[in-house]
């Protein structure tokens, strides 16, 4: 097998696709499509979101020092898909979507109640990087939707049917391979 060498770029797949509400100082409500979301520590509970200046949720997110990360599902993917190209400066992405905005629990940006998980999040930060300046945040309430809850009270987002993006395109996680641990548990 051999090997072709690219010039340096972002080949970091899949990643998780999200759709990241906002509101603005003026009140106004936006979301926004995310690809580059990620977990950056745990303790303190932490993300980053990596968003162009240019981008309508920016200025938003940047003088409100808060958005929502709501996660994405099959169900979900034609809004998903949606909110990543139509600018929030033209249409009202809630509208159009069909998504229901809910109260969030600590900040004043919206849940989307169709995603099965929303966590709230606090910028700490803002680094200006190049093409995308990157919000670092602290994670200060998560909320979950009950019907992916077990009688143990386990939050299954697998029945949810998450969805993932990889150079383009959107796709579903198909079957687990196994379990965090499982290659030096004792038979």
């Amino acid at each position: 097998m051999g090997k072709v060498q690219f010039k340096p770029g972002n080949m970091l797949y899949p990643l998780p696709v999200v759709l990241v509400s906002s509101k603005g100082l003026d009140g106004e409500d936006n979301v926004l499509t995310i690809a580059w979301a990620g977990t950056i520590c745990s303790d303190p509970p932490m993300v980053s979101i990596s968003v162009r200046p240019s981008r309508h949720s920016y200025q938003m997110i940047k003088d409100s020092k808060e958005f929502v990360i709501n996660l994405t599902t099959k169900d979900l993917v034609f809004a998903t898909d949606y909110c990543g190209v139509k600018s929030g400066k033209e249409v009202d992405k809630f509208k159009e979507m069909n998504l229901t905005k809910m109260g969030a629990q600590i900040v004043k940006a919206p849940l989307i109640k169709e995603c099965p998980v929303n966590i709230e999040c606090v910028v700490t930060d803002c680094v200006p990087l190049g093409t995308h300046d990157m919000f670092l945040a602290k994670v200060v309430a998560v909320t979950a939707d009950d019907a992916y809850m077990d009688e143990h009270q386990k939050f299954h987002f697998s029945k949810a049917d998450p969805i993932v993006y990889s150079h383009g395109e959107y796709y579903t996680l198909d079957k687990m391979l196994g379990t965090f641990g499982y290659s030096v548990r004792k038979k």
